[in-house]
């Protein structure tokens, strides 16, 4: 392992002077559970490593009248053991809670799987159905950008060299919604998701039908994708298996999978379609209380 800096700022303006010296030689540090494989494999030549720990802004998590804020170093297990938290956003406890191990959860965050953006990140989707944000601090002050928009490939995120993920923001959940993230595996822990889907649903006063909907996959495509059109096919429409199968059959269609090692295109395809069905019927139970 190349040899390098380990700097432990109590600002985020303190963080971004280092990030901004060293440009795309330095990374920040929270569980450090992708970096330190990583940087032990080489696949990151480092001169300096920025502990964020430190930085109280991003190891807050609130949750209020106007959202859940949740810091980019807030490690998964005190996501997912609040009970606020559950009770409101229980399709984000899905995808925090099968993060790795126990062991893992107690370091790795949500901030750091989004980061590390992999197409397979089971923290992502429910993030993404929950039109959540992404607030980024750089030189030049700070930025938002939707959570579907800040990975741009396997690896690689819309963050510029210096600068540093500060939270993502979570919206408050609409009365009569729901939202739920399951994956499936080949192991029963522990894996990387070979399809992955997360939904959101917002139902009518009656409960029997839609308002509107929001579907993310994983593991199917070079980023996790928002499946706009399955999500837009439920809008006002009837509770129904002929509404949820048509939605299932465009986020199978939205999926653009690869054949690998865990998995051939028409297993995953296949996968997310039967995976859908069963997700956006979680959330309107969820909906539904």
């Amino acid at each position: 392992m190349h040899p390098f800096a380990y700097v432990t700022p109590n600002t985020v303006e303190e963080a971004v002077a280092v990030l901004n010296e060293h440009g795309d030689r330095a990374r920040p540090l929270a569980g450090g559970t992708d970096l330190l494989v990583k940087a032990r494999a080489n696949a990151w030549e480092l001169d300096a490593v920025v502990d964020i720990k430190n930085i109280p802004e991003l190891m807050n998590l609130t949750i209020g009248k106007n959202g859940l804020s949740i810091g980019a170093g807030v490690p998964c297990y005190q996501v997912y053991e609040n009970s606020e938290i559950a009770d409101e956003y229980p399709g984000i406890v899905d995808g925090a809670s099968i993060i790795g191990g126990i062991q893992i959860q107690s370091r790795a965050g949500l901030g750091g799987n989004l980061c590390n953006a992999a197409p397979s990140g089971d923290g992502i989707p429910a993030l993404i159905v929950h039109s959540a944000v992404a607030r980024i601090a750089g030189s030049g002050g700070t930025r938002e950008v939707p959570v579907e928009e800040f990975c741009t490939g396997p690896s690689r995120t819309v963050l510029k060299p210096g600068e540093l993920l500060i939270s993502i923001e979570v919206p408050k959940p609409a009365p009569n919604s729901g939202a739920a993230y399951a994956r499936f595996i080949p192991r029963n822990e522990m894996d990387i998701a070979v399809a992955g889907v997360g939904v959101y649903v917002e139902l009518d006063d009656s409960g029997n039908n839609f308002e509107s909907a929001r579907i993310a996959l994983s593991s199917v495509g070079p980023t996790p994708i928002l499946a706009t059109e399955a999500g837009d096919s439920l809008a006002g429409k009837p509770v129904d298996d002929k509404t949820i199968d048509t939605a299932a059959n465009l986020a199978r269609d939205a999926a653009s999978p690869i054949t690998d090692m865990r998995g051939t295109i028409n297993q995953r395809k296949q996968l997310i379609k039967v995976l859908s069905g069963r997700v956006i019927n979680q959330a309107v139970e969820r909906a539904r209380g």
